[in-house]
């Protein structure tokens, strides 16, 4: 039997492998797709480009993390075996598709202006367990509240002493003021949570703070840092996550290399200025919140 075997790079990229080098191939063409719109781009226009996207680099045999259930069904398709080597990585919780009991008892300790609704809950240790995730959750679904229960949660268990930090990562500067003003309302009770512990970044304001430890930014703002800057990150959360342009968005995430905490939230999938599978490649599966008026 015919076998992949996968190996951790970092928390952005699996190695691919196989002994018949033409499944290697067949899974690079399973991970091609054309870009949306790609006619009308000047590149393949100008004959310089063939519009389509290549998710595993053949060069290196590497593809984004976040595609590991895709790989294991056109392993099933065709029958053949996968096998995961847990290799550089801390344990073999941080591998791909590692589930993790999380007791959600943590979120009494917070005190909290209004209890989260179930559909909240249940988003909360959907991500949690699974450390990753694409969370397609309804406008006015309280993704903040989602967004501060996790964070909460990560801040307090976290052991990891070179990553320890959260980077948010919103789309406009409004939503940088909108994120740290309602972490201070769902905090302002709690002696154990400082809003002053976020770092603001937008343009003009300095991209990095000794002490704080939640860093919301818009993504223009910090997309050609370098990638020492993102190695303090373990845990990343893209908001509004369809609305990233897609170079920016692969420039963080893919730099974001101790970050085996990834999430993205979103309100829709349609009309995604960045694939669905690169974004499932780079956040982890999608997964639908429902709310109670669906």
């Amino acid at each position: 039997m015919e076998e992949i075997t996968l190996q951790t790079k970092d928390a952005a990229f699996l190695y691919v492998d196989c002994e018949d080098k033409g499944i290697i191939q067949e899974l690079a063409e399973y991970f091609t797709f054309f870009v949306p719109g790609y006619k009308f781009m000047p590149q393949f226009r100008n004959k310089m480009w063939d519009g389509k996207v290549r998710l595993l680099n053949l060069r290196d045999q590497s593809i984004y993390s976040g595609l590991y259930k895709y790989i294991k069904s056109f392993a099933a398709e065709r029958n053949i075996a996968v096998k995961i080597l847990p290799h550089g990585i801390k344990s073999e919780a941080n591998l791909p598709g590692a589930h993790q009991e999380v007791d959600m008892s943590f979120i009494d300790e917070y005190i909290l202006p209004f209890a989260p609704r179930d559909y909240q809950l249940s988003a909360v240790q959907y991500a949690l367990e699974n450390k990753r995730g694409l969370l397609v959750s309804p406008t006015a679904s309280g993704k903040s509240y989602i967004i501060y229960l996790m964070m909460r949660y990560y801040l307090d268990m976290s052991y990891d002493h070179i990553a320890d930090k959260v980077l948010l990562i919103v789309p406009t500067t409004s939503l940088v003021k909108q994120m740290v003003g309602d972490f201070a309302k769902y905090s302002e009770n709690d002696p154990n949570f400082d809003v002053n512990g976020c770092h603001e970044i937008m343009a003009g304001l300095d991209k990095g703070h000794k002490t704080k430890k939640i860093y919301v930014s818009t993504w223009q703002s910090i997309y050609k840092m370098q990638k020492g800057y993102f190695e303090q990150f373990g845990m990343v959360i893209g908001d509004e996550a369809h609305g990233f342009k897609a170079k920016s968005l692969t420039s963080i995430l893919t730099k974001c290399v101790n970050a085996n905490y990834r999430y993205g939230l979103t309100g829709t999938l349609d009309g995604t200025q960045t694939h669905k599978l690169v974004l499932e490649g780079l956040f982890g599966p999608h997964k639908n919140i429902t709310t109670s008026k669906e």
